[in-house]
């Protein structure tokens, strides 16, 4: 499947300190979790007006986007051109209708696997919730059936085997961000560890 580029210079697109591949690495802690349509769900809860849930199918019936964007993993490759279908996290905010109070939202994933985001980034207009990847569906390894895709910060943001999302009125760290990453993750300010917290302020 032929993909659409951006226009912009590539030396322009690479934060620093990484490196281009056309290759898409798998990193992932822990097995790769099963797939089980029959019992998968996924929900929307926490400081909302309306909490949500959906089955696979019911799920895959939600109005379908498309983008194109670039990924950074703090492990210094980045990808350029990632095209990725799905539904947009925006999409699914204004079903559920996040409450004033709400100012941070953590993941839930598969797995065990946690991580957080404040709501202003999570609701920026490039983040989804994709199942597929460059004209594919995602491989199991790479987050099947439903991964976040947040493309302005480091991938560990971008989650897989994602099962909810919960509006919170206080930041949580994730699993990663416990672990010594840093909390907020921007590849352009390099934010990779959590020591590099204190200069930041």
């Amino acid at each position: 499947m032929e993909k659409a580029t951006s226009n912009r210079n590539p030396a322009d697109r690479l934060p620093p300190g990484q490196t281009l591949t056309d290759k898409f690495p798998v990193l992932s802690y822990g097995p790769t979790p099963r797939f089980d349509p029959a019992r998968w769900d996924f929900r929307v809860v926490g400081l909302v007006e309306k909490e949500l849930r959906f089955n696979y199918e019911q799920f895959r019936g939600l109005p379908q986007s498309r983008q194109i964007s670039d990924f950074h993993c703090v492990t210094t490759w980045s990808r350029f051109d990632n095209l990725w279908e799905g539904v947009k996290v925006t999409d699914l905010a204004k079903m559920a209708s996040p409450l004033p109070q709400a100012r941070y939202v953590v993941i839930h994933c598969d797995g065990g696997y946690t991580t957080n985001l404040p709501i202003e980034e999570f609701l920026d207009d490039d983040v989804m919730l994709a199942h597929r990847h460059d004209g594919r569906d995602l491989e199991p390894d790479h987050g099947w059936p439903l991964r976040l895709v947040v493309p302005k910060l480091y991938a560990w943001k971008s989650a897989k085997w994602v099962r909810a999302i919960e509006f919170c009125d206080r930041d949580r760290r994730g699993f990663w961000e416990v672990r010594g990453y840093h909390n907020h993750a921007d590849p352009w300010r390099e934010e990779r560890y959590s020591f590099q917290e204190e200069s930041d302020e």
